[in-house]
């Protein structure tokens, strides 16, 4: 009888796969979030923090997923009167233009075909018909797999000093270059669940001084995810609630390994393993779904053109201790996803493709 495996190992887009170290790193001594240990925690880990956004910006730390941060850059960031313009090409970049709405946000939208990029053209035509508070951007659509360009964005809104650039980086942070003050991004936020390889629970956001300013003029802000409440706490190397001190080691420690791979060489290591998953797609039939040209450096959303049965894969899968990630949303079953980021190596991915060979040579 087959010995059960005693791990599976996650090629799903979050969470990802966390190696031991980590893992481990979150076990040490709890220390009190209002001592002087936390805020030397805090103070050790804002310049590596910096030095991973290529920013200087503050980077705050909240205790929520990503899409707190969503609802921090929407309220603090757009005035009553005022409009945001949502750039949308897939399930979260739709979602996070929904969170502006229900936050009573007055919301237009560039929407463009799930597997599409949003071009910098449309960009430029929308601002040019009409002002804006702020442009919020998913940079890497986990549901397509489509890695927008947001360089050619940061271009465009040169032109428009007073609109404020937000942008979400969830999955393609610590796998892709995100150079947020070249790039002028005022908001640049992420989570912890995704390349940067720890567990869920904790996000990060890169804030402007520009942003600080825009909040000032916004009544509503609410507390838990005001801006003006992070900077003030930040400035004393704390958070304005509890934070999660058990992933912040567990970032401290990620953070320094990161630092000794080298980002370029984490980069790079991304890029190979993108490059190796789309040679697969093409030798096993199938297709990628993301537009030519804009196809995301840590997850490939595939067009599942076999017509195979991805539940009958992952239980296949699942004998040989790993799993990948059905289409999400209304993709579901149309497409499937394989994560290529985060601390995998090419050496798992080649594991992987050769057990999904198998079941194809089966199925």
């Amino acid at each position: 009888m087959a010995r059960e495996p005693e791990h599976i190992r996650l090629f799903i887009p979050g969470p990802v796969e966390v190696r031991e170290e980590i893992l481990d790193a979150q076990a040490d001594w709890m220390i009190g979030h209002r001592s002087s240990q936390f805020a030397a925690l805090y103070a050790r880990i804002q310049p590596k923090l910096q030095q991973t956004f290529y920013t200087e910006n503050p980077v705050y730390i909240y205790t929520s997923s990503g899409s707190g941060i969503w609802e921090s850059a929407s309220r603090c960031c757009v005035r009553d009167e005022a409009k945001i313009l949502h750039l949308t090409c897939g399930a979260f970049s739709e979602r996070w233009a929904e969170t502006s709405r229900v936050n009573g946000k007055n919301v237009d939208l560039i929407a463009v075909d799930w597997g599409q990029s949003v071009k910098p053209e449309q960009l430029a035509d929308a601002l040019s018909h009409d002002s804006y508070d702020a442009v919020a951007c998913v940079m890497n659509e986990t549901s397509t797999g489509v890695r927008n360009p947001l360089e050619d964005y940061a271009e465009v809104l040169k032109a428009y000093p007073d609109t404020l650039f937000l942008v979400d980086v969830v999955s393609i942070y610590a796998g892709g270059k995100v150079d947020t003050d070249a790039w002028g991004i005022d908001v640049c936020l992420t989570s912890t669940q995704k390349a940067f390889a720890l567990p869920p629970g904790m996000a990060l956001g890169a804030v402007s001084p520009a942003v600080l300013e825009r909040a000032k003029e916004v009544k509503n802000r609410g507390y838990y995810f005001d801006v003006l409440e992070l900077h003030k706490s930040h400035l004393k190397n704390n958070t304005p609630a509890t934070p999660p001190i058990a992933l912040m080691y567990a970032a401290d420690r990620q953070l320094d390994d990161m630092l000794a791979e080298g980002l370029e060489a984490r980069f790079a290591r991304h890029d190979r393993m993108a490059e190796m998953t789309r040679q697969w797609v093409q030798d096993a039939g199938f297709a990628m779904f993301s537009e030519e040209g804009y196809h995301s450096p840590t997850v490939s959303t595939i067009a599942n053109t076999r017509e195979i049965d991805l539940g009958a894969l992952n239980a296949f899968l699942a004998e040989r201790g790993m799993t990948l990630s059905n289409g999400y949303g209304k993709l579901k079953g149309k497409t499937f996803r394989i994560a290529h980021m985060g601390d995998t190596q090419p050496h798992h991915l080649e594991a992987l493709f050769a057990a999904i060979n198998d079941f194809l040579e089966q199925a």
